[in-house]
């Protein structure tokens, strides 16, 4: 409550007409500020109907082949198929339809799995198959028994895939029972698949891919139902490498967030052996669910200090809650592709994550502030609705220090993200939104230090703050007007410098080829 009375008292203060400074560059209407669209610019969104959750990309070609569940019906019935796109950079993106129908489906609806390529023909459909594994509801079983894992192979790179008829691994007479990711153990010459159920990560091994055998699971109980779980090694440029086990959860029942909780720990072919009992977060955000990683490879050679990451920018509380579906016809869009690697402080691991770096050879436009001093507020004489902002931030002694995004003309309307005291945050009460109850994101910040590093993707849906290069990450939806495309810096109870401001700029379209 201190933190929005601060700020509020501040934007009192120097409201329109105030004290408020006018500085950068000068104001030119942009096409994107006249667009009555609200498709995003630079983040993947689905052409029509719905999408929800990512599938774990393989890469086929130099190609990222990148799945996601997509309901061509909605909103008028349910059931996803899995849709296909591809990128050579991971920020443009190519559609090229479903690769797994649910029409061509007797159990109907295709649920989350993962992919892997079968270089060694286990399963028997070919040296070089790519082997996809998901969860559908078994026909045959028993309500509320009825979530199983089937088996579709692909013989034609990844573009089409034929179903096995058979269940791979049947119910064992559990309600929650979804999600397979499957992992080659190269140590132990077998796949390793990691299953959510309940508030458990069954774990199970496979000489084929097609007959399982459970071995062990790793429970964690309080935190909620577990979703899509994730399960790799990294290593380290600043420690020892690390095995991750990651779930999608929603633990807003404990004040957390609920999104990608994350253990490091060891992994023994079996079971996960955390190194510590409370889980981290990859992102802190409202928006980031159903998160999935994949390998990065640079000339074909594995590099295991970085993958990437993609997550949903939504979440069940509000799904449905969203404007596009009226004004472009559809619902469902993901965060940026993020570079993910594993940093040591002290004797803690954490993974770390920045926007992907072929990102900036999108941009359209990119726009040099230079250092801007502010003790209120400054409006910056730029107007945009999509673009990425970057500054380091220096101060003596302030209250609040922070960026108005997607302000409106009367400053009524605005997007705030900053540094209070002992934490950073993303509020976005003061725009449009999709749930009034989750409003402001929050991640921990020594209050003796005396700068911060940010650097803020903003979108017509979203908004998402990296702190300290990647050390915390807010991702959210919000749903600004289309003509609130200004941007204003402040502080409260002091000056403080904004370093080396930088506006990049994309155009519209970018996320698609």
């Amino acid at each position: 409550m201190m933190l929005r009375t601060s700020r509020r008292t501040l934007l009192r203060a120097v409201g329109a007409g105030g004290a408020a400074g006018l500085i950068g560059v000068p104001f030119a209407e942009s096409a994107a500020a006249q667009s009555q669209s609200r498709r995003p610019y630079y983040h993947y969104s689905v052409p029509d109907g719905w999408k929800n959750d990512p599938q774990r990309p393989i890469v086929v070609n130099g190609q990222t082949y990148y799945y996601y569940l997509y309901n061509k019906d909605f909103p008028t019935a349910v059931g996803t198929s899995w849709r296909l796109v591809s990128s050579a950079d991971n920020v443009a993106f190519t559609d090229l339809g479903d690769a797994i129908s649910k029409e061509a489906n007797p159990n109907g609806s295709i649920w989350s799995g993962s992919l892997v390529v079968d270089a060694n023909n286990t399963a028997g459909y070919g040296a070089g198959a790519i082997i996809a594994i998901a969860t559908q509801e078994d026909r045959f079983a028993s309500a509320p028994h009825q979530q199983a894992q089937f088996l579709f192979y692909s013989n034609d790179g990844g573009r089409t895939f034929d179903r096995r008829d058979q269940v791979v691994l049947p119910n064992p007479g559990v309600v929650d029972f979804r999600d397979p990711k499957v992992i080659w153990d190269t140590a132990r010459g077998r796949w390793v698949m990691a299953l959510a159920e309940n508030d458990k990560v069954g774990f199970y091994h496979s000489n084929d891919l097609k007959s399982w055998t459970y071995v062990d699971g790793f429970i964690r109980g309080g935190l909620g139902v577990f979703e899509c779980p994730d399960l790799f090694w990294m290593d380290s440029d600043t420690g020892p490498g690390q095995w991750v086990l990651g779930v999608s959860v929603n633990a807003k029942h404990l004040g957390l967030p609920a999104n990608y909780a994350y253990w490091t720990g060891d992994f023994n072919g079996t079971n996960f052996i955390p190194n510590h009992q409370d889980p981290k977060w990859l992102d802190y955000g409202w928006d980031w669910y159903a998160a999935v990683t994949w390998e990065r490879r640079v000339g074909g050679a594995l590099d295991t200090k970085t993958r990437y990451a993609i997550g949903w920018m939504n979440f069940w509380d509000y799904a449905n809650n969203t404007p596009t579906w009226d004004s472009d016809g559809f619902n469902g869009t993901d965060s940026i592709v993020r570079e993910v690697s594993l940093k040591w402080y002290g004797s803690v691991p954490a993974l770390v994550s920045t926007p992907v770096r072929t990102l900036e050879a999108q941009a359209s436009n990119r726009i040099e502030l230079g250092d801007v001093t502010v003790n209120g507020r400054t409006v910056l004489g730029y107007r945009g609705r999509a673009y990425q902002i970057q500054t380091r931030v220096t101060w003596d002694q302030v209250e609040n220090i922070g960026l108005q995004l997607r302000l409106s003309n009367d400053d009524s309307r605005h997007i705030d993200a900053g540094v209070y005291h002992d934490f950073a945050y993303v509020n976005r009460e003061y725009t449009g939104n999709p749930d009034s109850r989750w409003l402001e994101s929050h991640t921990p910040f020594d209050p003796a230090r005396r700068e911060v590093n940010l650097r803020i993707l903003v979108d017509n849906l979203s908004v998402e703050m990296f702190v300290d290069d990647g050390r915390y990450v807010h991702s959210s939806l919000a749903y600004p007007e289309n003509a609130d495309d200004r941007l204003a810096l402040y502080t409260d109870g002091g000056a403080a410098v904004f370093h080396d401001v930088v506006i990049t700029e994309f155009a519209a379209g970018t996320a698609t080829a």
